[in-house]
């Protein structure tokens, strides 16, 4: 006999939270991306997580939710259209999180939740083509990508019905949705757009460290509401996942202070923020599976392996402006394949999986394996063909003298600091690609 569905308030009020969370962490990787940039780039890359918000809303409340959380339509691989413009939910509509409880949440609530989740991975991306892109093409861009390549993926792993999931794939709060997900477009668009002028000749150093510090802090804030929120209730393993989310954050700052350190003679605030984000992305996959001190291993490998990884770039020859590949698609790699040697019957219960390092042998490593295999794929592939369309089409890539004028007064009349003040960046004379 099923148990009755009925509204669960804690969970209702933990949610409500979470969602709130979540949504700050956009602004917060506005702030983030914003201090990386040069000085006459700021704006810009603020407006482009900023404009995300409503892009990406519109869009997931027209047909994203629907494609991504309707009842399956071909075989594990997109939802249908039952919910277009939300049809068929309303305020008493409830979304079950408990199956053998019956406790649920109001269906609005985790539309909302859902929505949170998918405008923060496409801002991602834009840290990737920082400096060079023009902004009606990033408008373009962003509600597509949401639908085509976020809402499938989120199907696939996050859905009873997704191919993914039956797999045996799993993804707790957004290592494939989000992290693989955004860091496999990343590289797609930077190869679409080329490398900035001055690319491997100019040091383009962070302008604003403060803010780079600020917008880290504003991120690991939001990421309790990321990971925790992802349990959909509030309980022990809520808990649990909120305690792995500042471990792994705090071993992730460590690993890369200590690579700075042995290689560099220094520690950096530039290293301490972007360690501690190498170790919430690698989290985000494994933290409803493995212990806590599972979690100081994800943390400390992430950390370690993300400050080498940054440097590819340079070897790759391809332009990651703000390192999304080597952070985020790197990291999320790292934390979504630990799963499969680190997933612990004390989180994912007496029956659940368990990893190779507690008797699971190979099985959840290889489903693990085949999920990051097939999810950077394809958001690669459905990425490029896009960005390669819309640059066709409308063109993707800012004018080179604009570019070297600077983004922000090109594309959108305005500045954000007066000339002459400190780390304004200085007029330099032009040079070749490749030079």
């Amino acid at each position: 006999m099923n148990p009755a569905v009925h509204l669960d308030p804690a969970a209702t009020a933990w949610l409500l939270a979470a969602t709130a969370l979540v949504l700050l962490m956009t602004p917060g990787l506005a702030i983030f991306y914003g201090g990386m940039v040069r000085s006459t780039g700021v704006l810009n890359m603020l407006m482009m997580s900023f404009i995300s918000i409503p892009l990406v809303a519109v869009a997931w409340l027209l047909f994203g939710y629907t494609l991504a959380f309707g009842d399956d339509a071909a075989g594990g691989v997109i939802g249908n259209l039952d919910h277009i413009g939300l049809s068929g939910i309303d305020p008493g509509t409830l979304h079950v999180v408990d199956a053998t409880t019956g406790a649920a949440v109001p269906e609005l609530l985790f539309v909302t939740f859902q929505l949170t989740f998918a405008i923060l991975t496409v801002a991602l991306i834009s840290g990737a083509i920082a400096d060079r892109a023009k902004f009606s093409a990033w408008v373009l861009f962003v509600p597509v990508w949401a639908l085509i390549v976020y809402a499938p993926i989120a199907h696939w792993v996050w859905t009873p019905n997704g191919w993914l999931q039956h797999f045996g794939a799993l993804d707790y709060a957004g290592g494939l949705v989000v992290e693989i997900a955004s860091g496999a477009s990343a590289l797609a668009m930077a190869l679409v757009l080329g490398p900035r002028v001055g690319f491997k000749v100019d040091a383009m150093r962070p302008h604003n460290l403060p803010f780079v510090l600020l917008g880290a802090g504003l991120l690991w804030f939001g990421w309790f509401g990321f990971n925790a929120g992802s349990a959909l209730q509030a309980n022990g393993i809520a808990a649990a996942v909120f305690l792995n989310t500042l471990v792994a954050g705090c071993l992730g700052m460590l690993g890369w202070l200590v690579v700075e350190l042995r290689r560099d003679g220094k520690p950096t605030t530039f290293g301490a923020a972007s360690g501690a984000v190498a170790g919430l992305v690698a989290i985000t996959p494994s933290c409803g599976y493995v212990s806590t001190l599972g979690a100081v291993v994800v943390g400390l490998v992430a950390g370690v392996v993300c400050a080498f990884a940054v440097s590819w770039k340079f070897k790759g020859n391809y332009d990651d402006s703000l390192d999304v590949v080597g952070v985020h698609f790197v990291g999320g790699i790292v934390g979504t394949l630990l799963i499969g040697f680190l997933a612990a019957r004390v989180m994912t219960g007496s029956d659940g999986p368990r990893g190779l390092f507690f008797g699971g042998g190979l099985s959840q490593l290889g489903k693990q394996t085949l999920g990051v295999i097939v999810v950077a794929a394809f958001a690669f592939g459905v990425t490029y063909l896009l960005g390669k369309l819309i640059d066709k089409t409308v063109g993707f890539r800012l004018e080179r003298e604009q570019e070297i004028g600077g983004i922000d007064f090109a594309e959108h009349a305005e500045t954000a600091y007066a000339e002459g003040v400190h780390g304004h960046a200085t007029q330099r004379t032009p040079k070749p690609f490749g030079h």
